[in-house]
């Protein structure tokens, strides 16, 4: 029986490294005064016509020539994730780096963000989930709560994603993401640019129209960083207890929150419906 591509994409990838226990705090850009221009609709599409047919790092040009220092990225530290980042390193060596560090992320993620400060010399800018809302949801429903049915695991993402996530894009005109269309549910309508009506801002999505192998492709071709989980079957990686490998012939997305039976549910709040375009 065939493994799916995504599942068995195998590299060699550096040992496993103990949990870091220090925490990365980002560089404070509220001072920054810079506000975006709303973009035309008839401009928008232009601009996503020139996208569809060029390479991702023509996007990431765009982005930063429109936005400057805000614009940043928000990465899982997933394989498109690094892939990108290295990509748009190439724009821009100071392109801004964020993560949303849950505190149940697996050690091997840790790992490659460790990897990732080190290789392009950036500061990784990690926001974290409010420590008293974390305690209060703990208490009253357990440390696992998100196995006892959806809504507890809806409000397990919202407390260390969702909220972080809102803190995190509260000073930027425009955010950078990895993904694809390829991935299912509502991604099959990504644009390449495109309005985020849930956060106000503009969401660019350099690679919504790669494929897995394209982006396996430049991961190797460019001896970029990435997880070692990808190379035990995990395509799709978040949090540690929400995560498992994947069987052969299985969804890419099939390890995530894999006790839940709606296979069009298995997103976290971060990218939940297509964008509306302005």
């Amino acid at each position: 029986e065939k493994q799916s591509t995504e599942a068995k994409a195998l590299r060699t990838c550096p040992t496993r490294m103990r949990r870091r226990q220090d925490t990365i705090q980002p560089e404070d850009h509220s001072q920054m005064t810079l506000t975006a221009t709303r973009i035309p609709e008839p401009e928008l599409e232009q601009v996503n016509a020139k996208f569809e047919s060029a390479h991702p790092r023509e996007a990431l040009a765009w982005a930063d020539k429109h936005f400057g220092a805000r614009v940043a990225q928000m990465s899982s530290f997933g394989l498109e994730d690094v892939a990108l980042y290295d990509m748009y390193w190439r724009v821009n060596p100071k392109a801004r780096l964020m993560t949303l560090d849950t505190w149940r992320l697996p050690t091997e993620t840790y790992t490659v963000i460790d990897q990732t400060k080190l290789r392009y010399k950036v500061n990784v800018e990690a926001f974290q989930p409010d420590a008293q809302a974390v305690t209060s949801m703990v208490n009253d429903n357990g440390y696992n709560l998100f196995y006892r049915g959806v809504a507890n695991r809806k409000l397990c993402c919202g407390v260390r994603k969702v909220e972080p996530l809102r803190r995190a894009l509260s000073g930027l005109d425009a955010w950078v993401t990895g993904l694809r269309r390829d991935q299912g549910m509502d991604r099959g309508r990504t644009g390449i640019v495109e309005w985020d009506e849930g956060n106000q801002l503009y969401k660019i999505n350099p690679l919504a129209n790669w494929s897995f192998d394209q982006v396996r492709k430049y991961v190797d071709d460019n001896s970029v960083p990435y997880n070692a989980l990808h190379d035990q079957g995990y395509p799709s990686i978040g949090c540690d207890p929400c995560t498992r490998a994947v069987k052969p012939g299985e969804d890419l997305r099939a390890g995530r929150w894999w006790w839940e039976t709606d296979p069009n549910a298995k997103e976290c709040g971060l990218h939940t419906v297509a964008s509306a375009r302005r």
